[in-house]
């Protein structure tokens, strides 16, 4: 169903060049900016195992919503003893000024990403939740438009979902807690590497894209700096990082952060999508015991599965994590985007014993999975198709109610027998179909 489209990749990633629809990489202090490579070949998804993904990723995100406003709130879960208060509160994204905040509607995490991978036993397994500023949504939503142009004929006679309708769906959620004034997305400016997302998101949705210089706080109320006049702004969708928003709450050294923010926030004058502190619940070790959260919070079993694994704060995870490093895969929880991963299959020995001693002088830093032989998908590379490994980025929106977006950013591996697919490690990207009945 798929085959006319591939003869138009060049075609289509010229396009892609053209509009500017590319990923900025950061790296050891030098910016540096490249095409994002698209494949024609999508990810397809049979609408039934859509629905039953569906299910599993409103559930979850409902459960880790409902943990974020615990946490800062009452802590029952720790209270009753589900979630260690060593973990909770030892998480780099746990945040001590946002204790007794509850954000407009009680929504912490609006726009969440959800990273999953389908295993070769056809189960979706959910490797993180990316709960603070997932990018991603622009990506195939812009494939797919050009992909139409390209090929109309192939969409005409393809029952396909349609994912257009993203930018409505946010302006959905941002009008859903909005205080009073305009909807601004929030961007750190020209160099983020997602700089071309919140350009294009901020026209889908109708809101104002705004550099923290624009923005100003007086009498606890956000504004919005205009040519004609100050205009008061209800939400703000913000694409910085926590440590960056508010000079005078967070990290004084800020130099793109708008100064009172957090107090403008505070008084409920303005919501920041999403939550100031959602770090503090996709921590990779927090990870572990989101099924519990699924339980505890919704009286459910989870639908969908975590990657089998061990948290060596534990003892039995420790001494099994020491025994069997050099087939598991261990992470850094303090990091992101691909870095701090490590494949114990792909260590000297030396390595490993340096990175097992590591984990028992820092256990709450690491965790380790099991590598789950996730599926490899069609990809035309060089011209031929190639299997390569694939995993999905699901987007949920959380407003009047908790939905998800019936498409995705599937990302594939460039090289053949990688299995590191993230963007800032040089993947590449595929549009996701997901069929209608």
């Amino acid at each position: 169903m798929y085959t006319s489209l591939v003869s138009h990749t060049p075609k289509i990633n010229q396009q892609l060049a053209r509009y500017g629809v590319k990923f900025g990489i950061y790296k050891n202090g030098v910016f540096n900016e490249r095409l994002f490579p698209f494949d024609a070949v999508p990810r397809i998804i049979e609408s039934d195992a859509w629905d039953a993904l569906e299910r599993g990723l409103i559930q979850r995100v409902d459960a880790l919503n409902a943990y974020l406003k615990d946490l800062y709130g009452d802590k029952q879960i720790i209270k009753d003893g589900v979630v260690p208060s060593d973990f909770a509160f030892a998480s780099s994204g746990y945040l001590p000024q946002c204790e007794g905040i509850v954000p407009p509607k009680g929504i912490y995490s609006h726009i969440s990403g959800i990273d999953l991978v389908e295993g070769q036993d056809g189960e979706w397994y959910v490797l993180e939740d990316n709960l603070r500023i997932p990018s991603g949504a622009s990506y195939p939503l812009v494939a797919r438009t050009l992909c139409r142009r390209c090929d109309a004929e192939t969409f005409r006679n393809t029952n396909i979902r349609d994912n257009r309708d993203y930018g409505e769906r946010l302006k959905r959620v941002l009008d859903a807690v909005n205080c009073g004034g305009i909807n601004v997305i929030l961007t750190p400016g020209r160099f983020n590497s997602a700089y071309f997302e919140h350009s294009y998101l901020a026209e889908k949705a109708g809101a104002v894209l705004a550099e923290p210089s624009e923005l100003f706080v007086e009498n606890e109320q956000l504004f919005f700096r205009d040519a004609a006049a100050n205009r008061r702004v209800g939400a703000v969708y913000r694409r910085l990082s926590d440590e960056f928003l508010d000079p005078l709450c967070f990290n004084p050294e800020s130099l793109i952060g708008v100064p009172n923010l957090m107090s403008a926030y505070r008084a409920e004058n303005v919501a920041i999508l999403n939550a100031p502190g959602n770090g503090a619940a996709d921590d990779k070790g927090i990870y572990y015991f989101v099924p519990k959260m699924v339980e505890y919070y919704l009286g459910e079993t989870p639908i969908l599965k975590n990657a089998p694994t061990y948290l060596p704060f534990y003892p039995d995870d420790m001494a099994y994590v020491m025994d069997n490093a050099e087939k598991l895969v261990i992470k850094d929880v303090a990091e992101a985007g691909g870095y701090g991963v490590v494949f114990g299959n792909e260590l000297s020995p030396e390595a490993l014993d340096a990175l097992k001693a590591s984990i028992q002088r820092e256990p709450r830093r690491f965790i380790a999975q099991e590598v789950i032989d996730f599926k490899c998908l069609p990809t035309y590379i060089g011209g031929q198709f190639v299997p390569r490994k694939a995993d999905l980025r699901a987007f949920v929106l959380s407003g009047e109610r908790t939905e998800v977006w019936p498409s995705g950013l599937t990302r594939y591996a460039r090289e053949a027998g990688s299995n590191v697919v993230n963007s800032s490690q040089g993947g590449g990207f595929k549009d996701t179909w997901v069929l209608s009945r």
